[in-house]
């Protein structure tokens, strides 16, 4: 069995103002290539197939379109939904792509059983079994009771997703065993020896955060005011778990078999610093067999450079000057550009523009760092309002309050928490109704 585990396409997103559109056809369409050289069973897009709920008309076209060329190849295809992700969305056409070799699920549902999944090896005999599991939205799980303390409904959501994931496994082993005692049935009527008989493996899916994972700038946080992290180690012990939400690929607790592919486009100028990647799953005896990373095309070059004026014109000639390492001819390079220093430069904006004046980039982003001895407020010279959450933008308040006891800050907190999730949990039902 070989499957194909991808993550956070994020179709539809603009980046300061760019389309992505060109990036997203081109991985499409690599991706169909990669299929069919690798003759690959089945593809798993663990959640964020969408960068919002309500995705433009050229992203659902993309994703029809890539559905229909997917089908040619006789590969299956499994749809997870992310935080970003509409529920609604997802499913609005989930039945008809079922025809067409497509499971969907965009969330939870009243039947548990929908999300176990047998994968269907290209001979059409069960080559694995698939606990399709979606990102968890704490209302789908828990009730918020008043009182609770933020520790208090941490453990709760942690609990709660615990047991889903339980549930969701112990059915797929019922599965499993009753595929190979009517594979061992159907031998010994047929005379064939029935301990050649291996029990398929399990794979499960997750859209969250573990405790661990590299995060990256363009990644939003889950389960605000609740749930940081979820461990590795309690997750059921499938034979792979195939992860998204994390940009970055990355084996989670120094476990090999729990993985996250990342995006494949870099979505944030710091994911641009390494490699994107789709991974190739190989399954043998019924165990996990190879982990085999894909390469993914850089199609849009994106760059930042750090330093004062003198530096970054000296990184910008190597870099993209006559001769430079990165000249040739292709899309223009999107840069960020981050100016080191204590002088105040009202002219920045013109100084830096024509410093990369003729060469084969465009400046999307520009900032200033001022050097100081306090590392708050070096962070703070850094940041910009997009860049912090809402519940970052409350810490920064709270931590102002020199003289606010440990308590009232925690009940602050809580309270803040409460209402932050109560007005999250209300957009998605606006967005999905």
């Amino acid at each position: 069995m070989r499957i194909l585990h991808s993550s956070d396409w994020h179709l539809g997103q603009h980046f300061m103002g760019k389309s992505r559109e060109t990036e997203h056809r081109a991985f499409l369409a690599w991706l169909i290539e990669q299929v069919q050289a690798h003759q690959v069973d089945a593809l798993i897009v663990a959640g964020d197939l969408f960068d919002t709920g309500t995705p433009p008309s050229y992203a659902r076209r993309l994703y029809n379109q890539f559905i229909a060329d997917l089908r040619l190849t006789g590969c299956q295809l499994v749809i997870l939904g992310g935080n970003h992700d509409s529920v609604s969305t997802l499913h609005e056409s989930r039945e008809l792509l079922a025809c067409l070799g497509t499971r969907v699920i965009g969330g939870v549902t009243t039947d548990p059983r929908d999300q176990v999944i047998v994968l269907q090896q290209r001979d059409g005999t069960p080559g694995a079994v698939l606990c399709a599991i979606p990102y968890l939205r704490p209302r789908d799980l828990i009730e918020s009771h008043a009182g609770e303390s933020t520790l208090q409904k941490r453990q709760a959501l942690s609990e709660a997703i615990g047991h889903h994931y339980t549930v969701i496994y112990d059915m797929a082993r019922q599965v499993r065993d009753d595929l190979q005692s009517a594979q061992q049935a159907s031998g010994a009527v047929l005379g064939a020896d029935s301990a050649a008989s291996v029990p398929l493996p399990i794979i499960a899916t997750g859209h969250l955060t573990c405790v661990g994972g590299q995060l990256s700038e363009s990644v939003r946080e889950l389960y605000i005011g609740t749930l940081e992290a979820y461990p590795a180690g309690a997750f059921p012990p499938a034979d792979y778990i195939a992860l998204g939400h994390l940009h970055r690929a990355q084996a989670v607790g120094g476990e090999s078999h729990i993985r996250y592919s990342g995006s494949p486009i870099a979505l944030s100028f710091d994911e641009s610093r390494g490699s994107k990647q789709v991974l190739l799953v190989d399954f043998a005896a019924g165990k996990l067999d190879e982990i085999t990373p894909l390469a993914v095309p850089v199609w849009q070059p994106m760059h930042s450079l750090s330093g004062n004026l003198t530096e970054l014109e000296a990184q910008l000639q190597a870099h993209f000057g006559d001769g430079g390492d990165e000249a040739a001819a292709g899309p223009l390079t999107w840069l960020e550009i981050e100016v080191r220093g204590d002088d105040y430069l009202s002219d920045l904006q013109p100084r830096v523009q024509q410093l990369v004046e003729g060469m084969p980039v465009e400046v999307l982003r520009i900032r200033r760092q001022r050097s100081a001895s306090n590392i708050a407020l070096e962070r703070d010279s850094r940041e910009t309002l997009q860049e912090l959450s809402v519940h970052d933008v409350f810490e920064r308040r709270l931590a102002l309050e020199e003289n606010m006891d440990e308590i009232t800050r925690e009940r602050l907190v809580g309270a803040f928490d409460s209402l932050l999730q109560q007005i999250q949990d209300g957009d998605q039902n606006t967005c999905e109704s």
